[in-house]
Formats: C-alpha cells, structure tokens, sequence
C-alpha cells in the first residue's frame, strides 16, 4: 500500500477544503438554523410530538443525513471530475498508484468534509433543541458508514458525469427527493398503510431510520436491516469503481 501517494492525494483534497472553511462552515450552520425556523417553528407548532420525541429533536438525525449525504456526494464527485476536466487524471493514473490507493485519497477526503459537516449541524442543533443521544457508538458508526457510502457514490458519480450539470444532476433529482421522502421529517408509521410499503423500497429510509435509531431507541425498521443495507450499499459502490478502474471506463476514453 502507497500511504505517500493516499496521503498526498488527502492534503491535497482536504487545502481545498480549508481554503473555503468560512464558506464550507457557515453554510450548514445557516441552513439547519433555517430548516429549524421552518421546520421546527411552523411544523413543530401544530406537531408537538412524534413517538414520545418533541418535533425539534426528531428532525434532527434526517438534518443530519440530509446534510452528509449532499456533501459527501459533491465532494467526492467534484473532486475526480475536476482532474479528468483538466486532464491531469492521466498523470495520476500513470504513477504507481492503484486504484484502491487512489480511491482511498479522494474518498476518505470526501468523507472527512462531510462527517465535518455532520458535527457542526449536531453542534447547531444543540443551540435549538435538547439533544440526547441513547448509542452514541451506533451513532459514531452510521454516521462514517453513510460518510463513506455515499462518497464512493459521489465518487462514480464523478466519474459517469460528461460536464458540470451532470455533477448536480444525479444528487438534486434523485438522491435529495429520495432523502426528503425517506423520513427526515417525519416517521413512516405516521403515513396510510399503501405508502409505508412503497416507502420502505427507498434505500435512504434504512439509513435515517437507524441513525435516529442511535439517538431515541426507535426506529421504523430493524437496526440490523439498516446495518445490512449501508453495508450492502457501500460493497455495491466498491464493485462499480472496481468495474470502472478495470475497463477504463470514462477514464481512459
């Protein structure tokens, strides 16, 4: 294993980062005290609770995956797209660098900034609501799980995507109308029975449900079916960049 080459591709990724900070950190902080404004003043007046859990505490762990997912999936696919784009990819693919060394440099970037991310939306959150949190291990592990899960995604999309629109195609008509529909807001036991079946086939509702799972002891499905569907997920996305890096697929041509 090339540690020099992981690390180089990291530091690299993660000055990237550090050079919008401010940008990067007000961001969240900005949109969750929105989210609480809307969410937790207007809904939260007319919902006082769900489950035994006031409104503004139970919207916290889909904020939370809401905020991951979208950053882990842009960061990662800007930062693969962005070499190919300039052509400085073919450098990085004629080191002697493999692919899973290469993976490991901008994903473990792109799960970096968004379990950032992560923290400072729980940290927000605590400025609004009570915040307890009953696993605090279960919550560390879903929370780098979907950090790293959905980097590998970001990072495939990286790759598929021909130009910048294609980057912000994927995250804003599939994979944010996907987490909004999959509880963030809101539990599925609260929908007619027809919908909580059809709900369960949306792959975001394992991940939300078992990290509010770690905060309240509650959960809309099984935590082992949640544990099994991240880790599903991820050897899914390992498979296609293994796939990718083996063809040269939208790599090479």
């Amino acid at each position: 294993m090339n540690w020099a080459a992981i690390g180089a591709i990291y530091r690299f990724e993660m000055a990237r980062f550090f050079r919008t900070l401010m940008q990067s950190f007000l961001s969240p902080v900005l949109s969750t005290s929105l989210y609480f404004v809307v969410f937790g003043a207007a809904i939260g007046s007319r919902i006082q609770e769900v489950e035994g859990v006031s409104y503004g505490a139970f919207i916290v762990p889909g904020l939370v995956m809401l905020s991951v997912i979208t950053q882990a999936i842009s960061n990662a696919s800007f930062g693969i797209y962005f070499p190919k784009f300039t052509g400085t990819i073919y450098e990085l693919l004629s080191a002697p660098v493999n692919f899973l060394e290469i993976v490991l440099g901008y994903v473990g970037a792109a799960a970096t900034k968004a379990l950032f991310i992560g923290i400072v939306i729980l940290l927000t959150a605590s400025f609004f609501v009570e915040l307890s949190i009953a696993h605090p291990l279960a919550m560390v592990l879903f929370l780098l799980l979907t950090c790293l899960s959905f980097a590998l995604l970001g990072f495939i999309i990286g790759i598929w995507a021909t130009n910048f629109e294609q980057l912000q195609l994927v995250p804003l008509l599939i994979v944010t109308p996907l987490i909004f529909l999959g509880g963030s807001f809101y539990s599925i036991s609260m929908l007619p029975p027809m919908w909580q079946t059809i709900t369960l086939f949306n792959p975001v509702v394992y991940l939300i449900s078992g990290f509010r799972w770690s905060f309240f002891g509650m959960a809309d499905v099984p935590i082992g079916l949640s544990l099994m569907a991240i880790a599903a997920f991820t050897c899914l996305c390992l498979g296609v960049i293994w796939w990718i890096f083996r063809t040269g697929w939208r790599i090479r041509s």
